[in-house]
């Protein structure tokens, strides 16, 4: 057993506990070494054999939130708008092809991807979408406020800005500094016993 002690409230606080999905953040600039250092935790993430799908593209320039906010739905498009990065999550079509770097002691793991086009959409898009909750938990660990949002053109986005590379995108997160003035009123969630068996 590992002697490893549960990490401070404070900490939980600032990832889980009081944290809070942001509809709006203030003017405060986060620089590019930040962002850097967000996906250089995130990254630690494990994923199945290492394979590491998620791909991420960190739109932050006027000309790329010009190119995205009209692929925004109306309600999400004034928050992206206020956010110094909006974050398309997405994967890699064949991501795969990394996994004899990624999982050198067993190359032909590459092979476990490619048995069918269900098999490598499942590992993509399960894998990715968790290396994307872990992104969220590393920008928050590292003092920045997220807003994970499903409301977009998936296609326009995908066309927009990910068809070159082969990407397919997932959902988006805006990241910075978030304004407590436009929080929600927190919502519900499920007790254990709701949630959970015990088997």
């Amino acid at each position: 057993m590992t002697d490893r002690p549960a990490l401070a409230d404070q900490a939980l606080d600032t990832i889980l506990r009081t944290a809070r999905s942001h509809n709006g953040f203030t003017p405060d600039s986060v620089p590019e070494a930040l962002i850097r250092a967000v996906y250089d935790l995130a990254k630690m993430g494990p994923t199945s054999a290492n394979c590491s799908p998620a791909r991420f593209v960190w739109v932050g320039t006027p000309e790329g939130k010009a190119r995205l906010l009209p692929l925004m739905s109306e309600g999400n498009r004034a928050k992206t708008a206020s956010a110094p990065w909006t974050v398309i999550v997405a994967w890699d079509e064949t991501f795969y092809d990394q996994v004899p770097r990624l999982f050198p002691h067993a190359p032909e793991a590459r092979e476990w991807f490619t048995g069918s086009p269900e098999i490598t959409f499942d590992a993509a898009f399960r894998n990715g979408t968790l290396q994307g909750a872990y992104l969220m938990i590393a920008a928050r660990a590292l003092g920045l406020d997220v807003g994970p949002m499903s409301g977009f053109d998936r296609a326009g986005v995908d066309r927009e800005f990910l068809a070159p590379l082969g990407w397919r995108s997932n959902f988006l997160v805006n990241v910075g500094h978030g304004d407590a003035e436009r929080l929600f009123p927190r919502l519900p969630r499920l007790d254990f016993d709701e949630a959970c068996q015990i088997a």
